[in-house]
């Protein structure tokens, strides 16, 4: 048990370290981000001296059950197809300049208008496409109309992993806890909806006053020549596919078709569908390979990796023990403030693992009610510090590349401001939700 939990912390540690010194390597033209490294690293060395044994880990791989770490993999990275394809389509660059016209020069109207785009457009994709689409365009915006950009980015990664919480398919760990729990596409939204409208609300109050002096300022850009949607058979026809892959979503526990393969054959049917258009449009084709270019690749032998390392916790007992220490007494408090800690110190995908985990040795009310709120801590969690979750370390990146200052301490301070208390509501809701 002792050597997992130190190679277990030393891993953790080390991926904290990396992301807040050397965040990447470059070799040759190539950037690698190391953070997946570490935990690649992590896992082989538990597999190697056997504290997560391989054919227990294989075993947990090929298991043909809704917990299958591949089939939750293809689940999200087929929603972020989706997603990313409709931005190369220029959905999300559109709607955000129609929110910039329908402003008319008030950075009040733009901070509420921004923030609601970016809620509605992440209960209907993910937290993480979001991040990816939104923070570039309100970098140039803000650069563009000498307005400060930390409200808008700030508010941004807030509302993304807040309204995250609406819908299992906002945040991969969503679709982990609660399909680890066998909780369906409904009778998740009807416990999710009061705690994400609540505590989005409040978020947003909170937002406000703090910001509400830098937004003084009027806005003086000029209007965009090229608002107008460039191929619109195909956006229409990735707004159908969205709109279609959702409905089945939802209707999947009563057909009895699992989460991941609706989205992949909706994906698939996308991508197809789209060449097709592309064909007879005499279009070309660069929207594939840069959408497939832009997809978080990185996420994939990190979670696995960190998968690994939740085999070792359960094989030595250790998930076991902590679950013993958290008890069966404000399961509501414990394990959604524990959650949004965890998710600061391994990241919130690690995170969601062993907490899906610790909650198995729960029953009944109990077992949901530490499900839901490993949740809400997984999501709010992310917004705490750039470690809480991936969309975290391609948000700094990004503000890295746009030449915005925004430190960790920055991160931090804004973080804690809004988290806290948004949390705390979210978490007071679920009890209300449940009880009722």
């Amino acid at each position: 048990m002792i050597p997992t939990i130190v190679i277990s912390t030393v891993t953790f540690i080390s991926i904290i370290v990396s992301l807040l010194f050397i965040p990447r390597i470059k070799i040759g033209k190539i950037e690698i981000h190391l953070y997946w490294i570490i935990a690649l690293i992590g896992a082989v060395v538990l597999l190697a001296f056997s504290f997560a044994p391989a054919n227990e880990v294989w075993k947990q791989l090929t298991a043909n059950t809704k917990i299958n770490p591949l089939k939750i993999l293809i689940l999200f990275f087929s929603m972020t197809f989706i997603s990313v394809l409709l931005d190369e389509f220029g959905l999300f660059k559109y709607l955000a300049n129609v929110a910039v016209k329908t402003a008319k020069g008030s950075q009040y109207a733009l901070f509420f208008s921004f923030y609601f785009l970016v809620a509605i457009l992440t209960v209907f994709t993910s937290n993480d496409v979001i991040i990816l689409t939104f923070t570039p365009f309100i970098c140039f915006f803000c650069k563009r109309a000498h307005i400060n950009p930390i409200p808008y980015l700030v508010a941004e990664f807030a509302a993304a992993n807040t309204w995250s919480l609406m819908l299992i398919i906002g945040n991969p760990t969503n679709i982990f806890l609660a399909t680890s729990a066998e909780i369906g596409f409904v009778d998740y939204v009807k416990v999710m909806v009061l705690p994400t409208l609540c505590a989005g609300l409040l978020e947003l109050g909170i937002l406000f006053l703090l910001f509400m002096k830098k937004l003084k300022d009027k806005i003086n850009v000029d209007e965009e020549d090229d608002n107008e949607i460039e191929n619109k058979p195909m956006l229409i026809t990735g707004i159908n596919h969205l709109g279609i892959c959702l409905v089945f979503l939802i209707i999947s526990g009563y057909i009895n078709i699992e989460m991941w393969i609706i989205s992949l054959i909706c994906a698939i049917s996308l991508l197809l569908a789209t060449i097709v258009i592309a064909l007879i449009t005499k279009r070309n084709w660069s929207f594939i390979p840069s959408g497939l270019k832009r997809l978080p690749y990185a996420l994939i032998p990190f979670f696995l990796s960190m998968f690994v390392v939740v085999v070792a916790f359960n094989y030595q007992g250790i998930s076991k023990e902590i679950s013993n220490l958290f008890g069966e007494t404000n399961i509501v408090w414990i394990y959604g403030y524990s959650s949004l800690l965890a998710s600061n110190i391994i990241n919130n995908i690690p995170m969601s693992i062993l907490f899906s985990n610790l909650s198995a040795n729960l029953s009944g009310t109990h077992y949901y009610l530490a499900v839901y709120s490993s949740i809400i801590g997984s999501n709010i969690g992310a917004f705490l510090t750039p470690m809480g979750a991936l969309a975290g370390i391609m948000f700094t990146n990004l503000l890295e590349k746009h030449e915005v200052k925004y430190t960790f301490i920055d991160f931090i301070k804004y973080g804690f401001i809004v988290a806290i208390p948004t949390i705390t509501v979210a978490l007071a809701m679920l009890l209300i939700t449940i009880k009722f």
